[in-house]
């Protein structure tokens, strides 16, 4: 007999997949996919902004199922908004905006049947989180010992602990004979209770015979029967988007083999304020966000393993890495102080903590690093970018940029360095962007504009030729959406071939009909409709043109001020870091004016610094006592309370900045000029 206190249950079926299963009243109709194994995109934590989700309610009769709009809840006043807006090119399309729906903020109230649009499917992204080939200098944490331990007898009836610590310093004595290292006593050699409780079984099992690991040349985190070679370790790179991990030989120091994953915690939101806004808003927001991702890092963990034939018990070491808000997150830690003044974090130093009170699959008495976090929100990270990328070792002065919906941002030489963050949003990731989206197959990533006929030409991720003629046949192009690299690109290209104007205007009445004015506003189309898979126009509008432009000044204005800070104008040397960074085309970014002036020759691309540093702090000990020195060191500029940020911000909003002239790019924009209204917001230069 059913029970009268359960909550309804309704039928929903999602089409094209056909997938079909009962649902409980009240879940979205996201959720509701999710749990049938259907993903639909979104990129805004369900705030209703993004509009990736949208789907569409099927209105009939469908075999046993009576499917209506009405079926589903009330919009409120967000999704409505957006829907409105949509209405009329909606129709153009030949749809029913009645039956559009936003399926973040649509809950089930009885049986549907839901069309999921192409747009909307989701994507796997393309993660780009290779390790760079580097030469790492070996300074090992863990080390393995072989051990024959001396016969407990009735004469000399030592501990087992006692026998093996004897035997093991007189074996670090020999291996290290003739070195400067300082070695322990026996009686200084620790274990922890869990060991203990181990120790007197394999000493039997082998009969004394055993391997032993040791952590920091005087704790023992291991103790096997027999010759046991494999120490293994894991680097975690746990960005917001993805997280990257590099297993690697900690006495060889060989890469022995990456993967990477999309962050599952992208599900409550693409950007890390949207996963603060999550955690405070829900009791168990913080619980919630730290066991999906952990379960996420152990599956990468596990995988990576497995997929190089390595034991996860032999994974003796783990470094961590990532922004503050994912090492807060990562650690069950309350990201709450974070978004309040002061911005404070729990902690800023490097720590040690045993993988298993965290839960992270290695061996049971494997120790997880974490370097030190900077500042508020310069995290560990930016220290390993730091280790890895050592402009505190250079005479030149180095700007080095890490671009994500939160930029770190580091400069200076072995004269000081100073550090800072903003939020650039997530425009450069696709979100806010009409029709952004990850960068995954489908997404054009590469547009070039022809000045005279401002005709685009776009390559498209999973094909090789550029656009739009990709020799297709009448079901359309390969293109879905456009990504980051893109956006960067066509904005930048608009600007450069006078479509939109220094301030972000479109110029009206050009000789094309890719620029037009429609219900949305001014917009630039890239593909054609017969060019893409959803069966529409993929253009660029004036609101897209205005995210990157606030994203940019953002990001230039951080620059600039760090720049200010050590009391010169351009830097000698830009490095643009992390998997999004590789991405951008240093020319097209300088053309925007999100980076600052520098010879072009100057500015490069250095990968994911950030998984490097993560794997040098594996291996190299003592690099970890550097990263906590310059964490310690660094000078941190505050955004928020610098008096000139503001007035900097607003000059930098323009193209391609108000009064700041850029020489590295004079060629391609030879009529800068100074803005009108940059007297009004700050000093021309």
């Amino acid at each position: 007999m059913d029970d009268p206190a359960a909550p309804a249950r309704h039928t929903l079926i999602f089409q094209p997949s056909g997938a079909r299963g009962p649902v409980e009243a009240g879940t979205s109709i996201r959720r509701a996919a999710a749990e049938l194994g259907i993903e639909i995109e979104s990129i805004c934590a369900d705030a209703a902004t993004c509009g990736k989700c949208r789907v569409i309610i099927e209105d009939g009769r469908f075999g046993d199922l009576e499917s209506s709009p009405d079926h589903a809840s009330a919009m409120l006043s967000n999704e409505r908004e957006w829907v409105q807006k949509r209405s009329k090119t909606w129709r153009k399309m030949g749809l029913d905006p009645d039956r559009l729906r936003l399926s973040c903020q649509a809950t089930v109230c009885g049986d549907m049947v839901v069309f999921v649009p192409e747009s909307s499917r989701g994507n796997r992204q393309i993660i780009r989180k290779a390790a760079n080939d580097r030469a790492i200098d070996i300074r090992q944490t863990v080390r393995r010992y072989y051990l024959e331990m001396e016969p407990a007898t009735l004469e000399d009836p030592l501990g087992d602990v006692e026998r093996l610590s004897r035997a093991l310093v007189a074996a670090m004595s020999r291996v290290h004979a003739g070195s400067d290292q300082r070695l322990p006593e026996p009686a200084d050699i620790e274990f922890d209770l869990d060991l203990l409780r181990r120790i007197g079984g394999v000493v039997r099992e082998s009969d004394g015979k055993v391997s032993v690991v040791l952590w920091q040349g005087r704790r023992v985190i291991d103790v096997r029967p027999g010759l046991s070679e494999s120490i293994y370790g894991i680097a975690l790179d746990i960005g917001s988007t993805a997280i990257a991990a590099y297993l690697c030989d900690l006495e060889s120091g060989e890469l022995i083999g990456t993967d990477s994953m999309m962050n599952p915690q992208t599900s409550f939101g693409d950007d890390i304020m949207s996963r603060m806004k999550y955690e405070a808003e829900h009791v168990d927001g913080l619980a919630t966000l730290h066991d999906v991702l952990l379960t996420g890092v152990n599956a990468l963990i596990t995988r990576t393993a497995r997929s190089h034939r390595v034991d996860v018990a032999d994974i003796h070491e783990i470094s961590v890495v990532g922004n503050t808000t994912m090492h807060h997150l990562f650690l069950g830690i309350s990201t709450r102080p974070l978004s309040t003044v002061p911005f404070v974090p729990a902690v800023h130093r490097a720590l040690d903590v045993p993988a298993r009170d965290l839960g992270v699959v290695a061996n049971r008495g494997a120790n997880l690093h974490v370097l030190p976090i900077a500042a508020s929100f310069v995290g560990a990270d930016a220290m390993a970018v730091v280790i890895s990328e050592e402009p505190h070792k250079q005479d030149e002065n180095l700007l080095i940029i890490d671009i994500g919906t939160n930029a770190e941002l580091i400069a200076g030489s072995r004269n000081g360095l100073v550090c800072t963050s903003t939020p650039t949003g997530p425009a450069f990731e696709g979100a806010h962007i009409e029709y952004g989206m990850r960068a995954a197959v489908g997404a054009i990533d590469r547009i070039e504009i022809d000045a005279d006929t401002f005709e685009p030409r776009y390559q498209v991720i999973g094909t090789e030729s550029w656009g739009p003629d990709f020799g297709g046949g009448t079901d359309g192009g390969p293109a879905k959406g456009i990504c980051g690299s893109a956006i960067i690109d066509g904005v930048a290209e608009m600007f450069r071939t006078g479509i939109i104007t220094a301030r972000g205007h479109f110029v009206p009445n050009l000789e094309t009909d890719r620029v037009r004015k429609t219900e949305l506003g001014w917009e630039y189309v890239v593909a054609r409709a017969s060019e893409t898979s959803i069966g529409r126009d993929i253009p660029i509008t004036l609101d897209d043109v205005r995210q990157i432009q606030l994203a940019k000044a953002a990001l230039y204005t951080a620059s600039h001020i760090l720049l200010r800070e050590l009391g010169i104008e351009t830097p000698d040397k830009i490095i643009l870091a992390g998997a999004f960074g590789s991405h951008i085309d240093a020319t097209r970014a300088m053309i925007l004016g999100m980076i600052p002036d520098c010879p072009l020759d100057r500015v490069y691309s250095v990968g994911n610094a950030a998984g490097d540093g993560a794997r040098i702090a594996l291996l190299n000990r003592e690099k970890r006592l550097e990263a906590q020195e310059i964490a310690a060191t660094i000078r941190r500029v505050e955004l928020p309370v610098d008096p000139d940020f503001q007035n900097e911000y607003l000059l930098a909003t323009s193209f391609p900045h108000m009064s700041h002239r850029f020489a590295a790019i004079a060629d391609l924009i030879p009529d800068q000029v100074v803005d009108p209204m940059a007297g009004r917001f700050g000093r021309s230069t």
